[in-house]
Formats: structure tokens, sequence, C-alpha cells
């Protein structure tokens, strides 16, 4: 019998990783860090995903089910590995809860983290309560509390959506596009449209980027529900005392702006795993220039780390969907699953 694969993560691609693996009959050992599983679309309490439309708690919570229901799959929640031993096809884990795992492969679905926008402030996070994040309107959205002034709780007549928050930003160290704001922030937009239809909503914008089927969020956005964009460079983020104050240009008339609304909202991009030194140390993988996993170069490949034996999939790579994580996991599954079942060739 083949040894257990060891996944670490327990988001979209670790989950989906894990009952992959547990649906060939390959016994799983999944470690994640939080006491729940679901990866951030669950701890961060995301509202209707893109592209499906489904609530966060419905699509990824049916993924946390049938893996916690599967008796393949040891689960071990509040945990961490700690050490990372062996070679292809012998591993041995060291957890956190003192446990030790012997594994065939690793799977690392670790995650992104969400960037923290206090490292903008010129745009007014952290300084007044009502610039907040697409996080924190996608809690509002799924907790049914509906969209509100964080600091009077009334309902906002005009709501500014600041795109590239973290992303595309080389002054902060953020050169990479975070791929999928843009559609998650029109598609913010239109349910703010929807639950408060007389909320005049603007979006600002270098570029967007809704690749893909996803175009249609943008047109859908503007033609059905009149949302507006603005191409434009932001300066600061202020107040007046009763308003907020968003200040820069508008770089397609070249002229400057200063417009009062009730929220802005910060479409917050992905940052590296802040972990991701410790779990490259740990495994004992690369990473890339800007610190997420090193994964292999060649189309071949499917998920390959610079270590044999160490697989890796969804956003610990980089900037990553939903959709795309998932299907990166069952791409690192089969690469795992194959490697530990290799047959040893008969001697002619």
């Amino acid at each position: 019998m083949s040894k257990p694969i060891l996944v670490v993560g327990a988001g979209p691609a670790g989950l989906s990783a894990a009952h992959s693996l547990a649906s060939v009959g390959q016994r799983v050992v999944l470690v994640d860090k939080e006491a729940k599983l679901g990866g951030a679309p669950i701890i961060s309490g995301y509202a209707k995903l893109v592209p499906s439309g489904e609530w966060a708690k419905d699509a990824i919570g049916g993924m946390v089910k049938r893996v916690e229901e599967n008796g393949l799959i040891a689960i071990h929640k509040s945990s961490r590995v700690e050490e990372f031993t062996g070679s292809a096809g012998d591993f041995k884990a060291r957890l956190s809860d003192g446990k030790t795992v012997e594994a065939g492969a690793a799977i690392l679905a670790t995650g992104f983290t969400h960037f923290d926008s206090v490292n903008k402030p010129e745009w007014g996070f952290g300084t007044f309560p009502d610039v907040v994040t697409t996080t924190q309107v996608e809690q509002m959205i799924s907790s049914g509390r509906g969209i509100r002034c964080p600091s009077d709780g009334r309902k906002p007549e005009r709501v500014a959506i600041l795109l590239c928050v973290g992303s595309r930003d080389r002054q902060i160290g953020r050169e990479w596009c975070s791929k999928i704001c843009c559609t998650v922030s029109c598609n913010i937009a239109m349910e703010i449209r929807e639950e408060l239809p007389g909320c005049h909503v603007y979006i600002y914008y270098m570029d967007i980027r809704t690749y893909g089927l996803n175009e249609t969020y943008y047109w859908k956005s503007q033609e059905e529900f009149k949302v507006k964009y603005i191409k434009a460079r932001i300066a600061e983020v202020t107040s007046d005392g009763k308003k907020l104050i968003v200040k820069g240009e508008d770089t397609l008339v070249k002229r400057p702006i200063t417009i009062p609304f009730d929220m802005v909202v910060h479409a917050i991009g992905m940052d590296p795993n802040v972990e991701n030194k410790s779990i490259a140390g740990v495994f004992g993988v690369d990473l890339q220039e800007h610190g997420h996993i090193a994964k292999g170069n060649s189309y071949g490949s499917l998920g390959e780390t610079s270590r044999p034996g160490v697989f890796v999939a969804g956003a610990a790579t980089g900037p990553e969907t939903i959709d795309d994580s998932i299907a990166q996991g069952k791409a690192a599954a089969m690469a795992a699953f194959a490697l530990v079942n290799q047959k040893t060739p008969v001697a002619a």
C-alpha cells in the first residue's frame, strides 16, 4: 500500500487536491493552520463568487463537507508542519500538534495574504472608518447586514471603489496584477446597486482587466446597473468632516478631480503568503522573485517545485482565481498520485 499524500492548506486548491486523491482511493493527510477548513473564502467571509454566482459558504462549504466526510482523508486542524524530512516516496512530517506522519509526496496549497491597506496610507484606510476594503464589503453582504457606513451605520448614497490597491504599484513593491480584483469590484458594484438602487457607485481605474469571459461583468455593471467608470490616478483620500474626499486626476480628460463620497472601497490585491519564507524553509523549496512558491516552468509540469516529490497549487504560486486554483489542485493531485503509485519496471 502506498503512503498517504500530505496536503498542506485547506482552501479551494487544497480541498480540490484532497478530494481528487481520495476519489481514486489514495489516502490523504490534510493539514491546515486554521480551526476550520475553507481558506480565504470561508475565513474571510466572501459573498457571491465569480463567475458562478454561488455563495462562498455554499460552494466552498460543500467542498469542505465532502472532504470532512471522506474516510480516506485524515484532517489536522489548527496545525502546521514544523519539520519535513526524507525524499520523494518516503517523507516524514512533524506537526505542531506533536504527531508525525509519513507521506509519499506533499502538495503545498498554502494560499495568499490579502494586501494590508495600511501600506497605502494616503488613501485613507486606518484613518477614516468609512474607508474599507473589498473583503470588508463582502463580509457586509455575506453576513446579511447589508452595505453600511461603519462610522454610523447609515446607508451610503455615494460609493467609490478604487482599483489596484496593492497591485501594479512599484512604489510599494507590488509589481504584479492580482488578476481577479477588477471582476470582483464590478460584481461588488452591482451588488451595492442591487441592494441600494439610489446609491451612486463609481469605479476609479488605471485599466480594466476583466479578462476572458469575465468581460461581461464590465459591460453589465455599466449598462444594467449604471455603475460609472473613471480612468484616473488617485492622489489621496481625505475628509471635510462630513464626507470623504477623493482627490486625483481624470487621466482621460487631463483634469483634476475632487469628489465627495460616503464610503470608499479599496480593491485590495493578493500578496504572497506572509509565511512563505518559513514554509519554503521547512519544505526545502524555492521562492520566486516576489516571494511566491516557485513552480516548474515547463508546460508539461503539473505543479512541481524545486524539490522532487513536493508539489504546489493555487494562489501559493501567485495571484489566482478560485476556479483555476481548484483545477491546479486536481493537476497537482494527479502528479503526486502518479509519483507515489509508480510501478518499478520489470527487468527483461
